[in-house]
């Protein structure tokens, strides 16, 4: 609750200095939170143009110099105003609230469209990262693209430009004026090019990082690991072939 208490000046006074004490008043009131009460009270005889001998002089009413109109004023009118502003805050609370529900359950249908076309394309890795968005336990860290000036870009199309511009001027770079004379190799270099043996081609296949997506040919990590024998043997029979023959079996 606010209590202001003054005194207005008559209307002796000149215009100025009531000019300015009723700025004052009025940027006191403005100050005062709308939500508490406020009363004003105090002393405002304004004195009035005089038509009859048996009048007064001056505005006198024994509840405004008491404060009781104007509290029981400004309480309606705070009351109204807080009613008013609870029924709106309910309404835009209840419309919020329906946008969250729906933004996520937009948000949970495309994350599952997505895990399930990476599982139709043998994309392990992009579904098994999906699918812990969608458990919530993963969080990808955002590392933000900056421009040139060290400004962070929101914008999606700006970060595009500017990865664009980024690799122009790595990559488009002119030729070196004067550029090294490398000579060829007289004699073959000592490099083993003979067909892989199984014992090898056994080893890398199991150093394959599983939950991997899949190459050209669309076989997972999975698939190579699953009857390493036979598949060994294959292998092995293809790299010899190529090794031999000198073409690519198509």
């Amino acid at each position: 609750m606010n209590v202001i208490q003054c005194y207005a000046p008559t209307n002796d006074y000149n215009e100025d200095a009531k000019n300015q004490f009723y700025n004052r008043l009025q940027s006191i009131i403005e100050k005062c939170p709308t939500k508490d009460l406020t009363i004003l009270m105090g002393d405002f005889n304004a004195k009035l143009e005089r038509t009859t001998l048996d009048m007064k002089t001056s505005w006198d009413d024994t509840d405004w110099k008491k404060g009781t109109k104007m509290a029981s004023i400004n309480t309606s009118r705070t009351r109204a105003e807080i009613a008013k502003a609870q029924a709106e805050y309910a309404k835009a609370n209840n419309q919020a609230k329906m946008g969250i529900r729906t933004d996520k359950r937009n948000y949970v249908e495309d994350l599952a469209m997505t895990a399930e076309k990476a599982a139709r394309e043998g994309n392990m890795r992009q579904m098994y990262d999906t699918t812990n968005k969608l458990s919530g336990n993963h969080r990808t860290p955002e590392r933000p693209v900056k421009s040139k000036e060290g400004r962070a870009i929101i914008n999606i199309k700006e970060q595009r430009n500017r990865w664009v511009e980024h690799f122009k001027e790595l990559l488009n770079r002119p030729a070196p004026l004067n550029p090294p004379n490398i000579e060829v190799e007289p004699t073959d270099l000592p490099i083993n090019v003979d067909p892989p043996t199984i014992e090898k081609i056994s080893i890398a296949i199991r150093q394959i990082k599983s939950d991997k997506a899949a190459g050209p040919d669309n076989i997972p990590a999975e698939a190579l690991k699953a009857d390493n024998n036979q598949l060994n043997g294959i292998h092995h029979f293809t790299s010899t072939s190529l090794t031999t023959r000198k073409h690519l079996i198509k």
